[in-house]
């Protein structure tokens, strides 16, 4: 087969990497890709929002499949513009990938579908959303309806906080059309975790659990970012959870989003808060979370090609889903001022000490190669993921290694998966 990944982040490479162990696949591409992809994969310099000239390449270049990484171009709609042509594509169509890009629509699934989550009410005006604050308990959750690279969930400990927060997503655009409509939503608490899936339109099969570490600092302190950390499994995340999860929210949220006619094909992400009252939904994504999948994709035991074309197939429920029994914990390197304001271009050293190490990976987020240098290109730089049998020898070995690994300006959290030892 000739496969082509779409997008050029950690997440595409941890793809990229487990795609290449198939023994089904003899020729692997990555649109855009990044210097770190390029040593499993041909890249092609075409951005992932050009849908038209990666449908012509795949068209031309005869690729068998394409899988897409990032939830832009499902939620615009890329899923449909391959399959108009004849192309084999994993991904939700863009009226499925509406559950991520949408908020308000997610939220008034569940609702609608009595899938458990947290009470809230949806606003397209500023003026009202504030009314409303002004009625409730803090701290409270203010969420922009659309993507924001996922930092457009604002926790406000305070009536002025919650306003100010409603006034940049609503009135000063900080997420650009994504705060055309804002959810207000009750503060929950307790474990985090994230939880992705196999979907074919009508089964679901849950991979391993994990846990994000969203906030830029230690002890979850400061900004949102797109992932600062992650680890797997989660201990929280018990086989009786699990059952009830899949009885109330994975098989009922597949089966509500037939029932609108949005049958979802590809890798739903569940973002769950385990209450005091049971599992919650936070949050639905539609694709591989970042940095989620470089823990969960280096312990599953399957070939992910043949799990990605039973998902196609609609052949999901013959699949038997397996992972290693160990654990993985995964520390981001970053550009300190990530995610606010950061320089790049500086070289990588140290990348060559886990060239040919086992239960060691190196993923790329943001790199580029020039004159024979590797040099960060982003705020989110390398995800340097380790395997243990435990989560303490992981969190051990992955710290291990992204003390070896150094360029200017490198900043990373200290604290990835520490509460769980």
């Amino acid at each position: 087969m000739k496969v082509l990944i779409i997008g050029g982040g950690g997440r595409e490479h941890a793809i990229a990497w487990k795609v290449s162990q198939s023994p089904k696949v003899d020729k692997l591409y990555c649109a855009p890709g990044n210097a770190g992809i390029a040593q499993c994969a041909e890249c092609v310099d075409i951005p992932v929002i050009e849908y038209e000239a990666l449908a012509d390449f795949a068209l031309s270049n005869k690729i068998d499949l394409t899988i897409v990484g990032p939830d832009d171009p499902l939620a615009d709609g890329i899923v449909d513009v391959f399959e108009k042509k004849g192309l084999r594509i994993f991904g939700p169509r863009k009226n499925a990938a509406i559950i991520e890009s949408s908020k308000v629509f997610s939220k008034n699934l569940m609702k609608k579908y009595n899938i458990p989550t947290a009470a809230y009410e949806t606003f397209d005006q500023a003026d009202k959303a504030i009314e409303y604050l002004k009625t409730r308990d803090f701290p409270i959750v203010v969420k922009a309806d659309g993507l924001a690279l996922g930092k457009g969930v604002i926790i406000c400990n305070d009536f002025d906080q919650a306003v100010s927060a409603v006034k940049a997503i609503m009135e000063d655009k900080q997420f650009g059309l994504a705060g055309s409509q804002v959810v207000i939503e009750e503060f929950i608490t307790g474990p985090e975790v994230s939880v992705l899936a196999f979907c074919d339109g009508t089964h679901i099969i849950p991979m391993a659990s994990a846990q994000d570490h969203k906030r830029a600092f230690d002890n979850d302190q400061g900004p949102n970012t797109g992932g600062m950390g992650t680890f797997s499994p989660s201990p929280f995340y018990t086989e009786q959870i699990h059952e009830y999860c899949q009885k109330y929210i994975y098989q009922p949220t597949m089966a509500a989003m037939k029932a609108e006619g949005r049958d979802f094909v590809g890798i739903l992400f569940v973002g769950l808060m385990l209450t005091k009252d049971g599992p919650k939904v936070l949050e639905y994504n539609a694709r591989f979370g970042d940095p989620e999948a470089q823990v969960v994709l280096p312990r599953l035991k399957n070939d992910l090609i043949d799990v990605i074309e039973a998902c196609i197939e609609g052949r999901l429920d013959k699949v038997n889903l397996s992972f290693e029994d160990n654990a993985a914990v995964c520390v981001i390197l970053a550009s300190d001022g990530y995610p606010l304001s950061y320089e790049k271009g500086f070289e990588i050293e140290g990348l060559d000490n886990f060239t040919d190490k086992e239960d060691y990976y190196v993923f790329h987020a943001a790199s580029k190669k020039e004159n024979d240098k590797i040099l960060t290109n982003g705020g989110r730089v390398l995800g340097v993921t380790a395997i243990g049998k435990t989560l303490k020898e992981a969190r051990s070995k992955a710290y291990e290694a992204a003390d070896n690994i150094h360029f200017k300006n490198k900043y990373m959290r200290k604290d990835i998966g520490k509460a769980i030892q």
